[in-house]
């Protein structure tokens, strides 16, 4: 019995529909990211664009963290947070947007800012940071919201130095957009300033790629961190697992950063700093999974509570730049399937007791290095006095 045609017509037609539908969901799914960039572009160029309102840094609500020190050798914590806003309707996000402060308080905070804060007295300002949409793209318009960004970072910078004194250890620490803006600081405020290079405990730039030809350069003063007693030094790295081909692309080729003058190219040829956070040096030794000391998973806890670690999640080596890691067999430490995830700090720290241990050994050896100076350095006397006093023999320091 033959088919009725017009059955065969509805079949027909259903079989297309379905045909696009499928088709136009994986083309959804390979171009998501896409897709979700122009529901995140503000629509606006930036030079007309009316940023909001900053911060004043001399009052206690521009900080999401302002701590007191306990005494006068305990290192100042200087931590920049990473991308919590998406973007829409701004470039820069305001700094009452609840849904990124939130973001900041709840997940970088204790994931990201707490392993540094056992190391010293912990400073988080609140800035009016560069949309995820500025990171996703290269525009002329996405660098312009990036510097921008980056010159409230600098601001409170200024004004924790202006809290916490001249003699205090240093730490800086960011993560993703916030290392960026780290980096800006060492260029900025480090480079051309011996006193405070020699207060450095170290710059955590951590998944933020940081050009090679820097430390030729502004950086030749504070070079990579080589070993893991090194102080005065940048350890920075950038991870991703070797199948990650898109994230690599990401770290090795489109991603910008500083120039040594001080402008912003692509990292693409320019070679990147990789120090290996299990082993807390800069090297091409392979760091197995038994090494690794333990990733955390402490989203909503404060940053002063200790989470347990869970170890023995991944191997970790530096190739080319890149931290190579396995994919963590705990859930926990698995990145979630988000739209542009690739540009996103997932919400644990692959690395946190590593870290935590690596800046607690460098604050300590600091802390060791300049009680010595202190103690052999001659008093401070006006140059009237100096040229006044009589000639006095060094004394040897056998007779102390």
């Amino acid at each position: 019995m033959l088919a009725n045609p017009i059955t065969i017509a509805r079949w027909m037609v259903l079989a297309g529909t379905a045909g696009v539908l499928v088709i136009a969901a994986l083309a959804s799914w390979f171009l998501r990211d896409q897709i979700f960039q122009t529901f995140q572009d503000p629509g606006e160029p930036f030079q007309t664009y009316t940023p909001p309102t900053g911060a004043d840094y001399a009052n206690a609500n521009a900080w999401y963290a302002l701590g007191v020190p306990d005494d006068d050798e305990e290192a100042a914590v200087f931590f920049v947070h990473p991308t919590t806003y998406s973007g829409g309707a701004n470039w820069n996000a305001q700094l009452d947007k609840e849904s990124a402060n939130q973001a900041v308080i709840d997940i970088a905070l204790p994931n990201y800012a707490a392993p540094f804060a056992r190391s010293g007295t912990l400073y988080v300002p609140r800035y009016r940071q560069a949309s995820l949409y500025a990171f996703m793209n290269n525009r002329e318009d996405s660098v312009q919201a990036r510097l921008f960004a980056y010159d409230d970072v600098e601001q409170a910078f200024d004004a924790f130095l202006l809290r916490v004194g001249d003699d205090r250890p240093i730490l800086l620490a960011g993560v993703g957009q916030g290392g960026f803006h780290v980096l800006g600081l060492l260029l900025n405020r480090f480079a051309d300033a011996p006193a405070l290079r020699a207060r450095l405990v170290a710059a955590y730039v951590i998944d933020t790629p940081v050009p090679l030809d820097l430390f030729a350069g502004p950086l030749a003063t504070i070079p990579p961190c080589e070993t893991a007693e090194d102080v005065r030094c940048v350890h920075a790295y950038s991870y991703a697992r070797p199948d990650d081909t898109d994230r690599i692309r990401i770290l090795t080729e489109r991603t910008m950063s500083w120039t040594p003058s001080g402008d912003l190219a692509f990292v693409e040829g320019r070679g990147l700093l990789c120090v290996n956070p299990v082993l807390g040096t800069r090297s091409s030794e392979y760091a197995t999974a038994r090494q690794h000391r333990g990733g955390v998973a402490a989203e909503g806890l404060p940053p002063d509570t200790t989470p347990a670690p869970i170890p023995g999640q991944t191997s970790a080596q530096c190739a080319d730049g890149i931290l190579f890691v396995d994919e963590p067999r705990h859930r926990d430490l698995q990145r979630p399937h988000r739209l542009a995830e690739d540009f996103r700090e997932p919400p644990f720290n692959l690395f946190y007791e590593d870290l935590r241990l690596d800046a607690a050994r460098r604050a300590f050896a600091l802390t060791s290095i300049l009680q010595e100076e202190r103690r052999w350095a001659p008093p401070l006397e006006t140059l009237e006095e100096v040229e006044d006093a009589p000639v006095v023999p060094i004394p040897d320091r056998r007779e102390f």
